[in-house]
């Protein structure tokens, strides 16, 4: 496990009304992958600490730096003080980058099929990232529910991406829009018509949501052994 280390906050802007975006300086002595996390912890004047993990967002073509997206929930206290509290100069206690399961780097190739659940698409941003820069060649599709447009985290990227990369493909499914619905087997279906069948698959949102799109990708055909997952749950984005 990689040693607990000072980071910095070197900027901060807000990503939508309930998620920030962090960028953090890190000295690491090895790059990251795209679709690890770190620790961050937090410790108060009485010591009483508390510890979180978050998904790095940005693409590992960018050393020196990290960004975090982080939502901002409503009894958080790790959440609610790097989204009302925390500004740039701030140290930070990090330890990573962590995991090894759910990462994807180039030479793994595609087609690739990205499944996020709200903040559950950070790990598949730097995945999306990373491909952009290292791999455009790679065929890959989001699909990615969230409540509503102003609730779609990087919307301006991921909208510029699919109207200008080839290879790309974006889809939505913002379900308290109107006449919006949930990712469903005809969204799948969808999805997989337009991509073809993926030599990978990631998912990632909610513990409901993790569950419930991975049975729908078993049934529309997608072998489970190409399926991988990342439950948020708590206070992890």
């Amino acid at each position: 496990m990689p040693i607990w280390q000072e980071s910095r906050i070197v900027a901060a802007a807000a990503e939508t009304p309930r998620v920030r975006r962090l960028t953090l300086a890190v000295g690491w002595d090895r790059p990251f992958r795209a679709g690890q996390h770190v620790d961050v912890r937090l410790t108060a004047p009485d010591g009483y600490q508390a510890q979180r993990s978050y998904s790095i967002a940005s693409s590992p073509t960018h050393p020196g730096t990290i960004d975090l997206l982080i939502e901002r929930l409503d009894d958080g206290e790790v959440s609610g003080f790097f989204s009302d509290v925390a500004e740039p100069g701030d140290a930070i206690e990090l330890r990573g980058p962590i995991g090894g399961a759910f990462v994807w780097e180039p030479a793994q190739g595609g087609p690739l099929l990205l499944v996020g659940g709200g903040s559950g698409v950070v790990p598949l941003l730097a995945m999306l990232r990373h491909r952009a820069e290292a791999a455009p060649g790679v065929p890959a599709l989001l699909l990615y529910s969230a409540r509503t447009a102003a609730d779609v985290i990087a919307r301006d990227e991921l909208m510029r991406r699919d109207a200008g990369e080839p290879g790309f493909r974006l889809r939505l499914a913002l379900t308290r829009e109107p006449g919006g619905r949930r990712i469903d087997a005809a969204r799948i279906g969808e999805a997989l018509a337009d991509l073809g069948p993926p030599a990978h698959t990631f998912v990632c949102g909610s513990n409901p949501f993790v569950s419930a799109v991975s049975d729908l990708l078993v049934d529309a055909g997608v072998p489970a052994a190409t399926i991988r997952t990342e439950r948020f749950g708590g206070e992890t984005p």
